[in-house]
């Protein structure tokens, strides 16, 4: 698993952060990591939502039949 650093965290987040940790049972560090999971989501259903969207806005369009006139 990777590690990062914060540097310049300002002490009222820092404090904010201890306290919502406490409240949810964790270490300051799961805190940060499920703050960040949630914040990121999940990459396959964006991803899918995205698919799904253009299947959608593009279907319709798929009925018309276009006719090229041919190269001279």
């Amino acid at each position: 698993m990777a590690s990062i650093m914060i540097r310049n965290l300002d002490e009222d987040l820092k404090t904010r952060l201890r306290i919502r940790a406490a409240e949810h049972h964790r270490s300051m560090e799961e805190e940060v990591c499920t703050i960040l999971r949630n914040a990121v989501g999940n990459d396959q259903a964006r991803l899918q939502d995205l698919a799904k969207f253009t299947r959608e806005c593009f279907d319709p369009l798929a009925a018309w039949s276009l006719k090229f006139p041919l190269a001279a």
